[in-house]
């Protein structure tokens, strides 16, 4: 059996990810902080199928001993603090966590000789695009947010260590993902929990900007393909090819909740805000043949129907 050290596991992705790997068939240890947006109630499913450790990556010597104890074959790096807007208040969680962390886990998995490193970025690495073009892996990173510089300098940092000392790491860039469980801090469950309670739906300057959506099980589902298939020293474009702008996106969660356009209330829009995200994921389709599976269409129907059963988890979450 393959294990697999899963850091961010009880996170939005990172617990879709362990959720499938118990389902694949894998050993599966969860190292996880339980910060904020981390919650062990994703993982009740696969509970007593997983073994998980409380941890933070950024403390070496307790990532040192699980490592050394547990003996992994591959590292799943999700952890990461990963809101824009939490970044812009307060930019020191995000520098610690996502760099930091980052290169304590390089630095042992280099140690130990780990078989394979999946290192997961995002597209906001690359900064924004106006309204045409779509990025490439070799697109120059440019990014905008406190949040995109640490990740950027995550990835970079994950590829560094595999042309300097070896270290079998693929780098995956996913767009924005969507799906039942994200913590309600995002555009899509906000808009979901507000306007399911009748009340104002927030969007940021005219709700232009473009987004390219990703399923969360798809997104999942293409880390597996590369932890079997992706080479070592490569960077991965993981999307949909489906763009929405943000104010399109809200209207179809209104129209599946039957509330009024008229709950849309524009706010000021966030500083630096990137206009425009949007990749190409032919390397990933025609060298590993992956293609995601989820219409948005009918993605955002199964999260709006799985927030509005779970709406008790949902408004547990808001302070």
């Amino acid at each position: 059996m393959t294990k697999l050290f899963v850091t961010g596991g009880a996170g939005f992705i990172g617990s879709e990810f362990v959720r499938q790997g118990v389902k694949r068939g894998y050993g599966i240890t969860v190292f996880d902080k339980l910060s904020y947006a981390g919650d062990l109630e994703r993982l009740r499913e696969v509970d007593g199928k997983i073994n998980f450790l409380k941890g933070d990556v950024t403390d070496r010597e307790t990532v040192e001993t699980v490592l050394r104890a547990e003996k992994p074959d591959a590292i799943v790096h999700w952890a990461a603090e990963s809101h824009v807007d939490r970044s812009i208040s307060d930019a020191t969680p995000f520098l610690d966590v996502n760099i930091k962390g980052t290169q304590v886990l390089l630095e042992i998995a280099k140690k130990y000789g780990i078989n394979k490193f999946i290192n997961i970025s995002t597209d906001e690495v690359y900064g924004d695009l106006r309204e045409e073009g779509h990025f490439s892996e070799t697109t120059p990173l440019n990014p905008s947010s406190p949040y995109s510089v640490s990740k950027a300098s995550a990835d970079m940092l994950g590829r560094a260590y595999q042309r300097t000392y070896g270290l079998p790491v693929i780098t995956v860039r996913p767009s924005n993902n969507y799906g039942p469980w994200q913590f309600p801090e995002k555009l899509i469950p906000v808009a979901i929990l507000k306007a399911f309670d009748n009340q104002k739906v927030p969007v940021y300057a005219r709700g232009e900007n473009v987004r390219e959506w990703l399923f969360v099980s798809d997104c999942a589902g293409a880390v597996f393909e590369l932890l079997e298939k992706g080479k070592p020293g490569e960077v991965y474009n993981v999307g949909s090819g489906e763009e929405k702008r943000n104010i399109d996106v809200v209207k179809v969660i209104l129209k599946i909740l039957g509330r009024s356009e008229e709950l849309i209330e524009f706010v000021k829009d966030r500083p630096g805000h990137d206009f425009r995200y949007s990749l190409n994921s032919s390397k990933i389709e025609e060298q590993i043949g992956w293609k995601r599976k989820t219409f948005f269409s009918e993605g955002m129907e199964n999260t709006v129907k799985w927030y509005m059963d779970n709406m008790e988890w949902v408004k547990g979450k808001i302070k």
